[in-house]
């Protein structure tokens, strides 16, 4: 296993593009493709592309903001702090690895926008205080994002009266999916399994160490309190930010009061930004930790408008539906599950947003599983587990994590190709099961 591991990321290092070159090449791909299998024009395919680039606008800024107010809520004292008590518990890599694993894994299945920015953040920390090769703690802390929990949109939403699916599969409530006794037991090996990988992993001779700048613990500046005019004063004041975080909060508390508490993306950014300017003591230091999150999170600014044309030139073209129907052609009700599992994966990577992919290629499965009377809510969850298990080959995913890590895709792909073979033979290896033992 080791010696595989090591040839991974050699040949990964090696070969590799860039997150952005890589987008580029899919992009190519699919333009080729739209022409040569879903027989479209030139003009066609730069039109479907173009329809499409603007498509994740909403959730990239959604992304962005998760990771710049979960960056710099990271670079507080308080919380600063809290992650030193954390990565005390930890004296050797092997410990540091296995507490970064169980913690982000847990963050994930929570909700994986919580666990993309905590997973993150805690192996960035664990490279500064521990010996540890940073690229693998960083790879470890990734590892869990495939895990699917109760934040996962489409059992959510096939649980869901009046759901646009309801007429053709009815509700499925998510007993029979999230919560399935299978569903629960694959969740627990799959992390049994990430930390026995990794644990597995030998330190490199030539470890790589996180670099940090000597301002990066609590982004603060320097004041000569001296010389300050009066907007000098009111940048290093207390109270514009203490405002702003109370405002945030006051909302957040009679949201929860009101609605109940609800976890989406929208709620995590406004935590994050109620407790950043809270625990930041004033604009000017919120504002220097910004810059930083901001540098982070350039991969997602520039690349996620990039895949939205691919998604567009693939839905457009009917390359989603030609490949789903290709797939459905040989599948009978014990195995359709599992060519679902494997269909979501492929498709996942060209077009890696769960939402948009469930809602192009969703109605076409789940329409052939009632036709061939495969079990629904499996079919279900074998479509949300494809639709995570190629994230951790896609840099698309990885692209907040890299940003405050400071490494590129190639760093960590390496570890990630294996723990994407041991994690699809878990996952294809239960589907089996389900399919000879019912």
């Amino acid at each position: 296993m080791q010696a595989i591991t090591n040839f991974s990321v050699r040949v990964v290092q090696r070969y590799l593009p860039s997150a952005f070159v890589l987008a580029v090449m899919l992009t190519a791909i699919v333009f080729v493709l739209g022409m040569a299998v879903g027989g479209e024009s030139p003009q066609n395919m730069a039109h479907y592309w173009g329809d499409g680039f603007s498509n994740l606008f909403t959730f990239g800024m959604q992304m962005t903001l998760v990771l710049l107010t979960g960056y710099v809520l990271a670079l507080t004292a308080p919380v600063q702090r809290l992650l030193t008590g954390l990565t005390r518990q930890a004296n050797t890599p092997k410990q540091a690895l296995v507490l970064t694993i169980v913690v982000s894994f847990v963050c994930y299945y929570l909700n994986w926008g919580f666990g993309m920015v905590a997973g993150a953040i805690l192996a960035r920390e664990m490279g500064r205080r521990v010996a540890v090769h940073f690229p693998l703690i960083v790879a470890a802390a990734y590892g869990g994002e495939l895990v699917r929990g109760p934040s996962s949109s489409i059992p959510l939403v096939i649980a869901t009266p009046d759901h646009f699916m309801e007429d053709a599969i009815g509700i499925v409530p998510v007993a029979e999916t999230l919560y399935s006794v299978w569903n629960m037991a694959l969740t627990a090996g799959l992390l049994g399994l990430l930390v026995l990988f990794f644990m597995l992993q030998k330190q490199p001779d030539k470890i790589v160490r996180l670099r940090v700048d000597s301002e990066d613990e609590q982004g603060k500046t320097a004041v000569d309190k001296s010389h300050q005019t009066p907007s000098d004063r009111i940048e290093n004041s207390r109270w514009p930010t203490l405002f702003m975080g109370l405002l945030a909060a006051g909302y957040l508390l009679n949201k929860v009061v009101v609605q109940g508490f609800s976890i989406n993306l929208n709620t995590i950014i406004l935590v994050f930004l109620a407790l950043g300017l809270l625990l930041h003591q004033n604009p000017a230091s919120y504002l220097h930790a910004a810059e930083k999150a901001v540098h982070a999170a350039r991969g997602i600014i520039i690349q996620f408008p990039l895949y939205a044309g691919i998604a567009g030139m693939m839905t457009s073209a009917g390359l989603v539906t030609q490949f789903s129907e290709a797939i459905i052609s040989f599948a009978t009700p014990a195995t359709f599950p599992l060519l679902t599992f494997l269909s979501a994966g492929a498709v996942n990577f060209f077009i890696p947003s769960g939402g948009g992919q469930w809602a192009i290629q969703g109605p076409i499965m789940m329409e052939a599983a009632a036709a061939l009377g495969a079990d629904p809510a499996q079919t279900i969850m074998a479509f949300t587990w494809g639709d995570g298990w190629t994230n951790q080959i896609q840099p698309f995913w990885a692209l907040p994590l890299l940003g405050v890590a400071g490494l590129s895709a190639r760093d960590i792909m390496g570890y990630l190709v294996i723990w994407l073979g041991i994690s699809g033979i878990a996952i294809v290896s239960t589907f089996v099961a389900l399919a000879v033992f019912g």
